[in-house]
C-alpha cells in the first residue's frame, strides 16, 4: 500500500508540475533565442551514437529476417521485414531511447545542479519564471529534433539492412528495395513522427521534473538523473505499445 501511495503521489506531483509549466508558458512565453541552442545540444550531440545503434539494429534485422524466412522460401522478404520493423516500431523507440539516455540525463543533471546551487531560486528573485526559462526551450528543441532523428534512424536501419542483405546474404538490392517500399506506406512515416513528438514531450517533462525536484547534494543529482532516464524509457516503451495499438490495431 505504501508503495502504491508513493507511486500515485509521484504521478500526481508530475501532473501538477506539468500544469504549472503550461501556465508559466502561457503567461511568460518561450525564450526563442535559446531554442536553437537546445536543439543543437539535444540533436547533434545525440546523432553519432544514434547512427551507430540504428546501423547495427538494421544489420540484425536483416540477418534475423533472412534466416527466419529462408526455411519458408521467403528469404527475399527480408527487405519488407526490415522496413516494417524499422519504420513502424524500432526507429521511433530507439531514437527516443538514445535521446533519453543522452539529452535526458543532461537535462536532469543540469537542472538538478541549478537546484542545489539555488540558481533556480535566483531566477525567481529576478522575476524570471524558471519553468518558462529552463523547460520551454528544451521542450521546443527536443520536439524539433526528435522527429528528424527518427527519420535519420529509419534510413540508417534500412540502409544497413540493405548493405548486409546484398553483401553478405546475396539478396539482390533491387528486390530488397522493391519489397521494402511495398511493406510501408506514407501513414507509417506519419505515425512515426507522431510517436517521436509524444516521446519527446515525455522525455523532456519527466527529465525536467526530476531535475526540479532533485534532493540536496551530489547523491541527489545522481539519483534524479537515474530516475529520469529509467522513468522516461519505461513510459516511452509502454506508450509505444498503446500508440501502435491505436495506429495499427484495427488493421486487417
Amino acid at each position: 500500500m505504501a508503495a502504491a501511495a508513493a507511486f500515485f503521489g509521484r504521478v500526481g506531483a508530475y501532473a501538477y508540475f506539468v500544469g504549472d509549466f503550461v501556465v508559466a508558458v502561457r503567461r511568460h512565453g518561450v525564450p526563442w533565442r535559446l531554442v536553437l541552442q537546445e536543439a543543437y545540444s539535444i540533436g547533434v550531440r545525440s546523432l553519432p551514437i544514434l547512427l551507430i545503434i540504428a546501423g547495427f539494429v538494421g544489420t540484425n534485422l536483416a540477418l534475423q529476417g533472412y534466416f527466419a524466412f529462408k526455411p519458408l522460401g521467403g528469404s527475399r522478404l527480408v527487405g519488407m521485414f526490415v522496413s516494417l520493423a524499422g519504420v513502424r516500431e524500432l526507429a521511433p523507440i530507439i531514437a527516443a531511447a538514445m535521446v533519453a539516455a543522452k539529452a535526458g540525463t543532461e537535462m536532469a543533471s543540469q537542472i538538478g545542479v541549478m537546484r542545489i546551487r539555488e540558481q533556480i531560486d535566483a531566477l525567481e528573485v529576478m522575476a524570471v519564471n524558471p519553468m518558462a526559462w529552463i523547460i520551454a526551450p528544451r521542450l521546443v528543441g527536443i520536439m524539433l529534433v526528435l522527429p528528424a532523428l527518427t527519420v535519420i534512424s529509419t534510413f540508417m536501419m534500412v540502409g544497413a539492412g540493405l548493405l548486409v542483405s546484398v553483401v553478405q546474404l546475396g539478396v539482390p538490392g533491387e528486390i530488397f528495395l522493391e519489397l521494402a517500399s511495398q511493406g510501408i506506406s506514407a501513414p507509417d512515416f506519419l505515425y512515426g513522427q507522431v510517436k517521436a513528438l509524444i516521446f519527446g514531450l515525455i522525455i523532456c517533462t519527466v527529465s525536467c521534473y526530476f531535475g526540479f525536484t532533485c534532493e540536496r547534494g551530489p547523491e541527489g543529482v545522481g539519483k534524479a538523473t537515474n530516475q529520469a532516464v529509467v522513468t522516461s524509457a519505461v513510459i516511452c516503451v509502454v506508450l509505444n505499445y498503446f500508440l501502435s495499438e491505436v495506429f495499427y490495431g484495427g488493421a486487417h
